[in-house]
């Protein structure tokens, strides 16, 4: 096969949609000769910040010299963002080759999905390609997650909210609990988690399963000096003048987890200096997250999908940015808890746009405009998410702000149309995402 009908191969198996369970890709994985065992790594859950802070801990062991390997998901634009090594993409030479070879191995079993067919293309990968350490996001939950077959240095879990409900549980504990499931027997477990009820479940959990744990404010923290500066307190290590490459307050919080990651990948055997911090905090980039793409007029991209997630961003455009007026595109999955976003996000829009991603899951926009029935908001319906970026940039002036958030989808529709717009990129023949991880 070549690019296009192995990519359109593994867009077919999102018929599969979402499967629970390791049954799967440990057969997958055995059959390929277990490359996951052969791969350190940090595995990273959680609800909100995973990538970033994975982006984190990538960039810093990448200026210090490590061949370091980073699965995330969803992609916004191409596939290869999903697989990286040191920051470049897999060649789509490699996802034929990996897809063919794959294939082989899952073919015999049954409804093998999208996310454990990809899983185990980025661990054979980063096996061939003998990373020093790779840096693992979680799809969905934890436990039963097909990444969650790894044995890392660490695992992560940056903070937990209510999020799909339908699959982890209706309740915060019970969301916590599947979280939990990336914790493994005398490991090491590192975590933003802020509600007392869910640390009394971590602690509980790693006392049974002899695990050590540490805890943002308890044990490490990054706190603001001034407005360039901040410090890092960790585990055994202190570092002053630090900076940020990724904007927002809740950043503080991912960047501290990296660094807390990387004190522990310190004590078994990764040699990283304080120079090479610093210079991979400041270089990090995560496309997608509060991320400024225009100045003039300023437009600003966040992928922010749940309430806790649109919470933090209102608090970032109130802080970080100066504006005339604020026109706010928004699309939103239908599974998502639509009424808290919207309420939380729309009273500091001067102008709304409802609009829909290429995506099924998608909410139509008469539900979404439905949420502001009766307010004072000045909204409008347009199905398309490039046609409503085009509204917004005809209307837009020089000193207004565009925010487009809503859902990880919305926004890589987004960012593929003003790639568009500038010649710089085609758009992607599949969407941005795929039936697994639901963003």
């Amino acid at each position: 096969m070549g690019y296009q009908a192995s990519i359109s191969y593994l867009y077919g198996l999102q018929q599969y949609g979402i499967k629970f369970g390791l049954t799967s890709i440990s057969r997958i994985l055995a059959d390929l000769g277990n490359p996951h065992r052969t791969v350190p790594c940090v595995h990273i859950g959680g609800t909100n910040g995973k990538g970033s802070t994975a982006a984190f801990v990538s960039s810093i062991l990448g200026q210090s010299g490590y061949k370091t390997g980073l699965y995330t998901s969803p992609h916004l634009i191409r596939f290869t963002e999903r697989i990286k090594i040191n920051g470049c993409e897999i060649s789509p030479r490699n996802v034929v080759r990996l897809t063919s070879i794959i294939r082989g191995a899952a073919e015999p079993l049954e409804r093998v999905t999208f996310f454990e067919f990809v899983t185990a293309m980025a661990f054979l990968y980063f096996a061939e390609q003998t990373v020093d350490c790779a840096i693992i996001e979680v799809g969905m939950g934890g436990r039963l997650d097909a990444t969650n077959v790894v044995n890392p240095i660490v695992s992560i879990i940056t903070n937990i909210s209510r999020e799909h409900e339908s699959f982890l549980g209706s309740t915060i504990l019970k969301i916590a609990n599947e979280k939990a499931g990336i914790i493994k027997r005398r490991g090491i477990l590192l975590t933003a988690a802020q509600q007392t009820q869910v640390r009394a479940l971590f602690r509980k959990r790693c006392r049974h399963l002899q695990a050590s744990i540490y805890e943002l404010g308890k044990d490490f923290t990054l706190c603001r000096d001034n407005r360039n500066s901040i410090t890092y307190r960790g585990l055994h290590h202190c570092i002053h003048h630090l900076r940020l490459g990724l904007q927002g307050e809740y950043q503080l919080d991912n960047g501290a987890l990296a660094l807390a990651a990387v004190e522990v990948l310190g004590q078994k055997g990764f040699v990283v200096k304080d120079s090479s911090i610093r210079r991979g905090l400041s270089a990090v980039s995560w496309p997608g997250r509060l991320e400024t793409v225009s100045r003039s007029p300023l437009i600003i991209l966040d992928g922010a999908h749940n309430p806790a997630a649109i919470k933090k961003l209102k608090k970032a455009i109130l802080e970080l940015f100066h504006y005339k007026r604020l026109l706010l595109i928004i699309g939103i999955m239908g599974d998502k808890n639509i009424r808290a976003m919207i309420h939380e996000i729309v009273p500091i829009a001067d102008r709304i746009i409802f609009c829909k991603p290429h995506m099924d899951r998608a909410s139509a926009t008469a539900t979404l405009a439905s949420m502001v029935k009766g307010t004072r908001a000045i909204h409008t319906e347009i199905e398309n998410v490039a046609q409503a970026l085009s509204q917004a940039l005809s209307e837009a002036r020089p000193r207004d702000l565009i925010c487009i958030t809503g859902s990880l989808f919305t926004v890589g529709e987004a960012k593929e149309a003003l790639s568009r717009i500038s010649n710089t990129s085609q758009p992607p023949p599949f969407p941005p995402g795929d039936a697994h991880e639901i963003p």
